[in-house]
């Protein structure tokens, strides 16, 4: 197992350069994933004394090509901090990772200008989930899952690269939250991944069933997550469905939670994807251990389910799945909460490379783990 243990700062804000476009982006992408080579991995400690002191929760990743800047979104709805993204710079070859240095943190901003407050301080919360470079304009967009329990529906957002609001994409009404009736995205399993594709196209991707698609994934039996197709424009084209796996564990300890779903996508071609699921389970009160699986994702013949109102006992086609990696028995180790995806720089030999993070839910028990694998593409 290739660790390290660090905790690399560079102080003082990173120049970002202008606008990328399409062409550098579609460099650092694979044509296709055969398989995928583990490279390496680090873990980043928290350092109360500097920029890293609030770092954690790393659920969404993506990289400017043209700069090698990545923005590594935060989960923490303003409990610690104020709703936020960190830019880095990620040096990594055939070797692994030769280092990582957090750069500066970004609030986010609401359309008013003003920060996300904190849940308790009420108004709009972010829960921020995915976050995608888009090379044609130079800005990022990203995602929140909203909060079921304060009538709060899940967005998609664009935001200036110093984290000002920059527009909203309009998504379908069937993904939104509804408080006092059981319709629609279920809490805390909303809008889990985001993807754009060469064309300039936006896949969003739910974690779990609509209330109305059936039932969360159990021991017995897997679930169906509605993936939201838009064009460039960023128009709705369709909606899909994703066959999630059933939990592949058991939970041993605490209350016996588990769950599996769909915890982030990235683009290969217009019809392809890499879906990232994630499964937790606990093993004593609060404390969780995870298995992850990365499935490449055809379209294929899949049913435009965009007029379904319920997939319950529907007949349709899903899109079709490909195991590429069990990383609990690819011999890394221990893997952590993996909601991070992001195509990293092209290698010496040319091949791509995959980058995942993990969010360590800031428990003591979790840590902000980077992987890299090196994308065999024939």
């Amino acid at each position: 197992m290739k660790t390290r243990h660090a905790a690399w700062l560079l102080f003082g804000a990173l120049a970002l350069a202008g606008c990328a476009h399409g062409p550098a982006q579609l460099a650092s992408a694979p044509a296709a994933v055969k398989s995928l080579g583990f490279l390496g991995s680090v873990v980043i400690t928290r350092d109360a004394s500097a920029l890293t002191r609030d770092l954690g929760g790393i659920s969404g990743a993506d990289r400017d090509p043209a700069t090698n800047t990545w923005y590594l979104l935060s989960d923490d709805r303003s409990d610690k901090a104020p709703a936020r993204f960190y830019t880095a710079a990620i040096d990594v070859n055939e070797r692994g990772f030769k280092s990582i240095h957090i750069t500066s943190a970004v609030s986010l901003k609401r359309p008013d200008g003003s920060l996300y407050p904190a849940p308790k301080a009420g108004g709009e919360v972010a829960d921020p989930e995915a976050i995608r470079f888009d090379p044609a304009t130079g800005t990022l967009f990203w995602s929140s899952e909203g909060d079921r329990r304060l009538g709060l529906s899940p967005f998609v957002r664009q935001s200036t690269r110093d984290g000002a609001f920059a527009g909203e994409v309009a998504l379908p009404a069937n993904l939104a939250t509804h408080k006092d009736t059981e319709r629609g995205a279920r809490n805390n399993l909303a809008i889990e991944g985001m993807a754009f594709t060469p064309s300039g196209g936006l896949w969003v991707a739910m974690e779990a069933p609509l209330y109305e698609d059936g039932p969360a994934a159990s021991r017995m039996a897997g679930a169906v997550a509605r993936f939201t197709r838009l064009d460039a424009n960023r128009r709705v084209t369709g909606q899909y469905a994703y066959p999630a796996d059933a939990i592949p564990r058991d939970a041993t300890g605490g209350k016996l939670r588990s769950d599996n779903g769909v915890s982030e996508i990235l683009a290969v071609d217009e019809d392809t994807l890499l879906v990232i699921e994630r499964c937790g389970y606990e093993v004593a009160e609060l404390v969780f251990q995870f298995a992850i699986r990365i499935y490449e994702v055809k379209l294929g013949a899949a049913t435009n389910i965009a007029g379904v109102d319920s997939l319950a006992g529907a007949r349709y086609v899903p899109m079709s799945k490909r195991l590429v990696l069990d990383l609990n028995q690819a011999g890394i180790g221990s893997i952590d909460n993996i909601e991070a995806a992001a195509w990293g720089p092209r290698l010496a030999n040319g091949n791509a490379t995959l980058i995942l993070i993990s969010d360590d839910n800031f428990a003591p028990q979790q840590v902000n783990q980077f992987l890299a694998f090196e994308v065999a593409e024939r």
